[in-house]
Parts: structure tokens; C-alpha cells; sequence
């Protein structure tokens, strides 16, 4: 075909055309319809496809640098390795389109439709793609580091492996999600709804997760050392196993999570709820616990060396085997709590709380106790 770099080819029809390797350097091509053309290794740098159709085309290896492709119709097309660096797609619908390798660093994806879309090892780095639609997209291994994604919908897409270290994820929809093995350290997920997503030994170093929903996420052995993690929804969450060291966790909900063998040194849990939270085996050394709920909760066998318990409520839990040496209990709440076995418990420790009442210990224990603090057994509010 004739070279028709930069001529006006608007609303030119293309339908099933042969154009392999065809030169569309900045032509006009608004509206132009290229339904099941072969386009591979076309150049459409710096084109103008605003409302173009691309349905169904193959357009393998096609250089689409800093093309206009506003509200164009690309659903099924192939753009296997395709270069879209700097294009701008706002509004586009990709539906079930394949880009798998295809280069989109920063991209204008905002607003676009990619449900289904396949952006297997895609590059998005810095791509914008607020308010795009990317349920059920496969985007494993994708690079998405300091992309823009701010309320975006990405229910049920499989983001494996995927990097979004840095990632704008403020308000976005991540429900029922893969984000295995996914990169997220220092990503800004405030206020993101994870409810039922697979998050298992995921990178969440540094991650703000404040108020964000994650019940019944599945974190186990996820890494969320020194994240952010206030007035966030835990609930019924797995956290088997996951690296916490120095997460704030401050006012969150935690109730009824599976924190076994949980890695919590130094974490912050002020006023956080802890109620029927498994935290078997968990350690807990130096962790602030100030004001923290934990009735019903289950600490079998836990490390509370050095953590700061000043007023936390343990009515009913679970404290056997308990390391609790140089722990701070003042005015702490232990009504029907078993202590039974707990170590390094001392009587000085336990004369601070604020109630014993109808609470399991040690033989010796409790009579050392009750005899220098019988107040402490007495039935309180």
C-alpha cells in the first residue's frame, strides 16, 4: 500500500484489509473502520483514531506511540507487543482484547472498559487508568509500578505476581482479586475494598490500608511490615503466618481473624477490636495493645514479652502457656479468662489489673493473690 503518512482518512472504511507493516504516521483516521484488517507491524505514531473501529484486528507489533485512540472500539483485537507508550485510550473499550507483552508506560487509560481484557507481563508503568474497568482482566506479571488507579474496578481480575510497587489504589474495587506473590510495597490502597481476595505472600511493606475493607482476605504469609493499616476492616481475615513487625493497626477491626503464628513484634494495636481473633502461637513481643478488645480471643501459647497491655479487655480469652514476662497489665481486664500455665507471670504484674474475676491460674498463683488481693476476684462491671 502508498505511504499515507499524515493524510485525512476520516472515516475511511478498511474492513478486512491487508495493511501489514502500512506507514499511518499522524494521518487522520477519526472514525475510520478497520474491522478484521491484518495490521501487524503497522505505524500509527501519533495518529489521530479517535472513535476508530479496530474490532476483531491483528495488530501485532504496531507502534501506536502517542496515538489518539479516544472512545476507539478495539474489543478483540490483537495487540500482542504492541507499543502504546504515551497513547491516549480515555474511554476506550479493549473487551476481551489480547495485550499481552504490550508496551502502555504512560498511558491514558481512564475511564476505558478492559473487562477480560489478557494484559499478561504488560507494562503500565505510570499508566492513568482512574475509573477504567478491569474486572476479571488476567494482568499476572504485569508492571503497573506508580500507576494511577484510583477507583478503578478490578474485581476478580488476576493481578499474580503483578508489580504495583507505589500504585495509586486509593477507592478501588479489588474484590474476590488474585493478588498472589503481587508487589504492593508503598502502594496507597486507602479506603480499597479487598473483601475476599487472595492476597497470600504478598508484598504490603509500607502499604496504607487505612479503612480499607479486607474482610475475609486471605493474607497468609503476606509481608506487611510497617504498613498502615488503621480503622481498616479485618474481619474473619487469614493471617496465618504473615509478617507484621511494626504495622499499625490502631482502631482497626480485627474480629474473629486468624492470626496464628502471626509475626506482630512491635505492631501498634491501640484500641484496635480483637474480639474471638485466633492468635495461637502468635508473636506479640513489645506490641502495643493499649485499650485493645479481645474478649473471646484465643492467645494459646503466645509471646506478650514487653507488650503494652494498659487497659486491654481479655474477658474470656484464651491465655494458656502465655509468655507474658515484663508485660505492662495495668488495668487490664482478665473476667473469665484462662491463664493457666502462663509464663513469666508475676503477682507484682497481675496486682495492676483491674479485675480477676472468676479467671483460671495457677494453683500458686491464685492463692498468693487472693491473699494479698482479694478485691481482684470480686465480681466488677
Amino acid at each position: 500500500m502508498d505511504n499515507i503518512e499524515k493524510k485525512d482518512l476520516q472515516g475511511a472504511n478498511f474492513i478486512k484489509t491487508k495493511l501489514e507493516g502500512a506507514d499511518f504516521i499522524e494521518a487522520n483516521l477519526e472514525k475510520a473502520n478497520f474491522i478484521g484488517s491484518n495490521l501487524q507491524g503497522a505505524n500509527f505514531k501519533g495518529a489521530n483514531l479517535k472513535e476508530a473501529n479496530l474490532q476483531a484486528t491483528e495488530l501485532q507489533g504496531v507502534n501506536f506511540q502517542e496515538a489518539n485512540l479516544h472512545r476507539a472500539k478495539l474489543q478483540v483485537a490483537t495487540l500482542y507487543g504492541a507499543d502504546l507508550q504515551r497513547a491516549n485510550l480515555q474511554e476506550a473499550n479493549l473487551q476481551g482484547a489480547n495485550l499481552q507483552r504490550a508496551n502502555l508506560q504512560d498511558v491514558n487509560l481512564q475511564e476505558a472498559n478492559l473487562q477480560r481484557t489478557d494484559l499478561v507481563e504488560a507494562n503500565l508503568e505510570r499508566a492513568k487508568v482512574q475509573g477504567a474497568i478491569f474486572c476479571e482482566a488476567d494482568l499476572q506479571e504485569a508492571n503497573l509500578q506508580g500507576a494511577d488507579l484510583q477507583g478503578t474496578d478490578l474485581q476478580g481480575a488476576d493481578l499474580e505476581k503483578a508489580n504495583l510497587q507505589g500504585a495509586n489504589l486509593k477507592e478501588t474495587n479489588l474484590i474476590r482479586a488474585d493478588l498472589e506473590k503481587a508487589n504492593l510495597q508503598e502502594a496507597d490502597l486507602q479506603k480499597a475494598d479487598l473483601e475476599e481476595a487472595n492476597l497470600q505472600r504478598t508484598n504490603l511493606q509500607e502499604a496504607n490500608l487505612q479503612e480499607a475493607n479486607l474482610q475475609r482476605t486471605d493474607l497468609r504469609k503476606a509481608n506487611l511490615q510497617r504498613a498502615h493499616l488503621g480503622k481498616a476492616n479485618f474481619e474473619k481475615a487469614k493471617l496465618k503466618g504473615a509478617n507484621l513487625k511494626k504495622a499499625d493497626f490502631e482502631e482497626t477491626n480485627l474480629e474473629d481473624a486468624k492470626l496464628k503464628e502471626a509475626i506482630l513484634q512491635g505492631a501498634n494495636f491501640v484500641k484496635a477490636k480483637l474480639i474471638s481473633a485466633k492468635l495461637q502461637k502468635a508473636n506479640l513481643k513489645g506490641t502495643n495493645l493499649q485499650g485493645a478488645n479481645l474478649i473471646n480471643a484465643k492467645l494459646g501459647g503466645a509471646n506478650l514479652q514487653r507488650a503494652n497491655l494498659k487497659g486491654a479487655n481479655f474477658t474470656g480469652a484464651d491465655l494458656q502457656r502465655v509468655n507474658f514476662r515484663k508485660a505492662n497489665l495495668q488495668g487490664a481486664k482478665f473476667k473469665e479468662a484462662n491463664l493457666e500455665g502462663a509464663q513469666h507471670l508475676l503477682v507484682d504484674q497481675l496486682s495492676n489489673v483491674k479485675t480477676l474475676y472468676n479467671a483460671k491460674l495457677d494453683e500458686k498463683l491464685f492463692i498468693q493473690l487472693k491473699e494479698k488481693y482479694p478485691a481482684l476476684f470480686e465480681k466488677s462491671d
